[in-house]
């Protein structure tokens, strides 16, 4: 059908995929009412110092336990153009796998020197770092004991806006199983960062993620 677009897959033995993924193919935009979207006004984001380091709650505040890691890498559009001056929101779950918010009703254990939470920019170029955790597997259903595994969420908003996307790790045991990687399929790649050395920096280990907004070979967005 022409006014018709994709239909969205359901992942396997997850409820919350199925409580968000439509029924019915999406229905595309009509031209007249997309011309009408543009031009749009960038948004214009600041952030606060330190904000880049996930691995303290403040300067002067002690390092949360676990691995610190470096993540850095760019986004681009998927004609290879840098998304610039965008703003990357970040959260994850602590060393233990517990995340700060209410919501985690995993009973795992917290550790007050870690909030999971932080921002950062990309430069004119569409580059980006920042510092965190490695986080832990998840206990996303505790009810059925289903775990996820350790993921870092980054949301990604410039212009108009905001995706929302998370990096995964090479190797995890429950990469295999996951609901959401099991929906990308082959695509899954796209989404594990990479590792690299990190001798002359205050971190354990490094991961480059790259972040392609639209075309073929865009990272896989919620």
């Amino acid at each position: 059908m022409a006014d018709r677009g994709r239909q969205l897959g359901i992942g396997p033995t997850d409820n919350t995929s199925d409580q968000r993924t439509p029924r019915n193919r999406l229905r595309l935009i009509p031209e007249g009412a997309r011309e009408s979207f543009v031009p749009v006004v960038p948004g214009r984001f600041s952030t606060r110092a330190n904000e880049w380091d996930m691995t303290r709650t403040a300067p002067d505040r002690p390092r949360a336990t676990g691995t610190a890691i470096e993540v850095t890498g760019s986004v681009r559009t998927e004609s290879g153009a840098p998304v610039c001056n965008g703003l990357l929101e970040i959260w994850s779950a602590n060393h233990f796998g517990r995340y700060r918010h209410v919501e985690d009703h995993s009973g795992l254990q917290l550790d007050e020197n870690h909030l999971g939470m932080g921002r950062v920019m990309t430069d004119d170029d569409g580059n980006y770092r920042f510092w965190a955790i490695s986080p832990g597997a998840y206990l996303a259903r505790p009810d059925i004991g289903r775990w996820r595994p350790k993921h870092i969420h980054i949301s990604v908003s410039g212009g108009s806006s905001r995706l929302i996307t998370q990096m995964y790790f090479p190797n995890e045991p429950n990469n295999a199983s996951d609901p959401m990687a099991i929906l990308m399929g082959d695509g899954f790649e796209r989404n594990i960062g990479k590792p690299y050395a990190t001798p002359d920096t205050d971190v354990d280990e490094g991961f480059q993620f790259d972040i392609v907004v639209g075309g073929r070979n865009a990272t896989f967005f919620e």
